[in-house]
């Protein structure tokens, strides 16, 4: 399987262990890894976390799928900003440097290595499609774990579950979401099947590889 050595020295961890975050010099990156981005407490970002948080120490608003190539590490994602692409992570790093956000890396585990060439085809079938801002599944946009989860599909890595918008300690809706879906002039999608990066984060079938943090030194 090919690997790539960013420049970081990258210890392996389980779930029961979460790493101290570590400098992004010498990461050491696998073919079909997913690279989670951390969440921020305001804003879209943390609208999706408030609700879809899970674990006390994992909050995400992002997931990319690792594509090693021609020496270069790639990343195959949707964005809100330019809808699904495959780039440097090098670029996407240098356009996340201001905010330094916390990345942690996740691994397949040995049994669904073998799904990993299937999904990054699967995955490039939906370049150029735009960013999916209702998050109700179609087959014409897409959003970020939504692209994971479909390229993986056939695997049946990842499952569809009822979406949530609702505060989980109120069991009321969060008030970012109504107004956010009455801006688009749809009810909000209560209950529809999707899935969001927390989710997928916490699935069984990946190993929590390492946790690191860009720094704005970059010897």
């Amino acid at each position: 399987m090919a690997k790539f050595v960013f420049i970081l020295i990258f210890s392996i961890f389980r779930y029961v262990a979460y790493p101290q975050a570590v400098p992004f010099r010498d990461v050491t990156f696998q073919q079909g890894d997913l690279l989670f981005v951390g969440a921020k407490r305001e804003d879209l970002s943390g609208a999706i976390n408030r609700v879809t948080q899970r674990q006390a120490h994992l909050a995400f608003d992002h997931v990319a799928l690792v594509e090693v190539s021609d020496d270069r590490i790639y990343l195959i994602h949707a964005t809100g900003a330019k809808g699904t692409i495959r780039e440097p992570m090098q670029d996407y790093l240098d356009l996340r440097l201001p905010e330094r956000p916390e990345m942690v890396v996740f691994r397949l585990k040995d049994d669904y290595q073998r799904c990993i060439p299937g999904a990054i085809d699967e995955a490039k079938k939906w370049l150029g499609k735009p960013y999916n801002w209702s998050y109700v599944l179609n087959d014409t946009s897409i959003y970020c774990s939504d692209l994971v989860e479909r390229a993986f599909r056939p695997c049946n890595l990842f499952d569809l579950e009822p979406m949530t918008f609702k505060n989980p300690a109120t069991n009321a809706y969060d008030a970012y979401w109504i107004l956010y879906y009455d801006r688009l002039g749809i009810p909000v999608p209560e209950g529809q099947l999707g899935c969001n990066p927390n989710g997928l984060a916490a699935s069984e079938k990946l190993m929590l590889v390492g946790r690191i943090a860009l720094a704005a030194d970059r010897d």
